[in-house]
């Protein structure tokens, strides 16, 4: 299926590992040109050369979306180097586990630096842009647990459902503009994060047994949607909070 996004500038942020870069495959071989941007500069190098395989225009911003100044700078490069950012995949590493009861207020602000208002920041500094030209696609990367609470995940829990308030909101604002936001929200996936989490491969074999498909996910299948919701053929999906958890979550709406 031909995704309508060829020559589209995507940028990706925490796009150097698991599911940010897997988004950016998905969109290189799409034959989107691709910026990612990532705190670590090996991984960034890596990913870079990673992404370039796939023959489209890769460019690489070392940066960390908790720093306030970062998304200015960063979408300034990209519309320098690739032209104005077409496709946004806001992302991040996930907030240290920890009971509400265990985690403290320096904790909070890391998470919501990182997980809400980091996400905030991207998102204001791309929208200029894409409303003048009156096409865009925003999409967030967060969790399941953003509609399922999910035991010793409390800053999980609040902060990837802040983001999903965020992209319900916003999508009745900017559609008409022809700007469309969107929320993924990953189940368990082979990463380097649930793989933290699990502590083991047994950890990660009893979170397989909580998929009714029996396995976890593969990073490439959440990418795979993320490239769906950027394209052109989602032309009419906006506002969602999409599952991607072989069937993990027990909610109903």
């Amino acid at each position: 299926m031909d995704l309508g996004i060829k020559d589209k500038v995507a940028l990706v942020t925490g796009g150097s590992a698991g599911l940010g870069l897997a988004a950016a495959k998905s969109l290189a071989r799409e034959g989107c040109h691709v910026c990612v941007s990532a705190r670590n500069p090996q991984r960034l190098a890596d990913a870079v050369v990673e992404l370039q395989e796939y023959g489209t225009t890769v460019h690489g911003i070392l940066a960390d979306v908790e720093d306030p100044a970062a998304a200015e700078r960063v979408v300034a490069e990209t519309r320098g180097v690739l032209g104005p950012v077409d496709i946004l995949v806001a992302n991040a590493g996930g907030p240290p586990p920890g009971r509400f009861t265990e985690v403290d207020l320096a904790d909070w602000d890391v998470a919501v630096q990182r997980n809400l208002l980091g996400t905030v920041r991207m998102i204001r500094a791309v929208l200029p842009d894409m409303c003048e030209r009156g096409w865009g696609r925003i999409v967030t990367i967060t969790s399941r647990s953003a509609r399922e609470a999910i035991d010793g995940l409390a800053l999980s829990n609040a902060t990837r459902s802040a983001v999903a308030g965020v992209v319900r909101t916003l999508a009745r604002d900017v559609g008409a503009k022809g700007v469309l936001i969107n929320n993924v929200l990953p189940g368990p996936v082979d990463t380097d994060r649930l793989r933290s989490l699990a502590g083991g491969e047994e950890g990660l074999r009893a979170y397989a047994g909580e998929v009714p498909l029996g396995r976890v996910g593969r990073p490439e299948e959440v990418g795979d949607v993320i490239a769906f919701l950027a394209s052109e053929r989602a032309s009419f999906v906006t506002g969602t909070s999409i599952l991607v958890d072989g069937g993990a979550s027990r909610v109903i709406a």
